[in-house]
């Protein structure tokens, strides 16, 4: 009765590390069987070095299985993203834009007004991830105040704002209220939040980007709980990008367990501790390993050895894919200011035609 209770407890405090919607649904029976309320969607982008994952939270009933708001999470999984190579890294850029234009359509939003905010500790390299993407947009929301609308729908331009708010020890505020300030302020119609993730596997570390509509909830991943920053928190739509880069070392550890239990029982001398440690829970398992790596790597979290170029190189391929979907000059239809341009054309031409029709001589009448 006491181990029951125990298991119960552990149960209780077992929470798995990692930001991730598609590791949740992969963490459930059966290779990620199927979840009430959730749906999954996967496929291969044309050229087929892009994966993509759509999971679809659809009620609460989905929403408290998977731990996360309901919503839409989509992860593309490039796994040359941390390599030296410009052209895959400019395909995961225009993919990046595409698949954000088609998150932001389901907002019904014409050429919003955006404010993207770099979420992170710029001195800590692996939480340096969206400071550094703000670092590299360009920033449109003056010249519409300096030289006017007409200036800004002539270049081709949709207002774009940014902002790093740092981290609660260096400023003693909450990211999430310094966001709500600037909204309040600004104006925006859409804030795009970039921030560092954590994984549960090694393999997706610096390969895996997460687009996400329900927003963010700063630290979570590594049990550094903040406030969220939502649509219901800061009173406009919230989309938030991530990428992981820190794995906790108590996962790993529990990982090697799990593949070390699986070899003992093809072992003879092995095989009876096997089974025994096999017939443990998952929960009680991970607290084993908690328990055996304390007080030495307790609440440690990994990063790749070469995290400063990984978070340096990918820093620039999605301020990249942001940029191609805030300019109107690209051909790839993926931006939001020629998607604005063309409606805005549309239209011209139809009040065009009307004037025309209803004017004798242009009529030929």
């Amino acid at each position: 009765m006491g181990r029951m209770e125990n298991i119960s407890e552990i149960k209780d405090s077992f929470e798995l590390r990692t930001d991730l919607a598609v590791e949740e649904k992969e963490s459930f029976p059966g290779d990620g069987g199927e979840v009430s309320g959730v749906s999954l969607k996967e496929w291969i982008q044309k050229k087929g070095r892009i994966k993509l994952t759509e999971v679809v939270i659809m009620d609460e009933k989905g929403a408290l299985a998977m731990g996360k708001p309901v919503g839409t999470y989509l992860t593309l999984e490039a796994s040359r993203l941390a390599e030296k190579d410009e052209n895959y890294h400019r395909e995961v850029s225009e993919e990046l834009a595409k698949q954000l234009k088609l998150l932001i359509q389901e907002q019904e939003l014409k050429k919003p007004k955006i404010l993207v905010v770099g979420l992170g500790n710029r001195l800590a390299t692996p939480d340096s991830l969206g400071p550094r993407v703000v670092d590299n947009l360009s920033m449109t929301r003056h010249l519409g105040k300096e030289y006017g609308e007409d200036f800004m729908r002539e270049k081709g331009l949709l207002s774009v704002s940014g902002i790093v708010p740092g981290v609660m020890g260096q400023t003693g505020m909450e990211s999430a209220e310094i966001v709500k300030g600037v909204v309040e302020e600004t104006r925006p119609d859409l804030v795009i939040v970039v921030d560092a993730l954590a994984a549960r596997s090694v393999r997706r570390l610096g390969t895996t980007i997460q687009l996400t509509d329900t927003g963010i909830q700063p630290g979570s991943g590594v049990g550094n709980h903040r406030n969220a920053i939502t649509e219901e928190s800061v009173g406009v739509p919230v989309i938030a990008i991530g990428v992981p880069t820190v794995v906790d070392a108590a996962t790993i550890v529990n990982d090697a367990m799990e593949n070390l239990m699986k070899e003992m029982e093809h072992s003879e001398t092995l095989k009876g501790v096997g089974v025994v440690l096999q017939g443990y829970h998952a929960a009680e398992k991970y607290e084993l390993v908690r328990q055996l790596i304390s007080p030495h790597l307790n609440g440690m979290f990994v990063t790749p050895k070469d995290v400063d170029e990984t978070v340096k190189r990918i820093s620039f391929t999605i301020s990249e894919g942001l940029n191609l979907l805030f300019s109107a000059k690209e051909s790839n239809g993926d931006s939001l200011a020629k998607q604005g341009e063309e409606q805005d054309s549309v239209k011209a031409k139809g009040k065009e035609t009307k004037g025309q029709a209803h004017n004798p001589k242009k009529a030929g009448i």
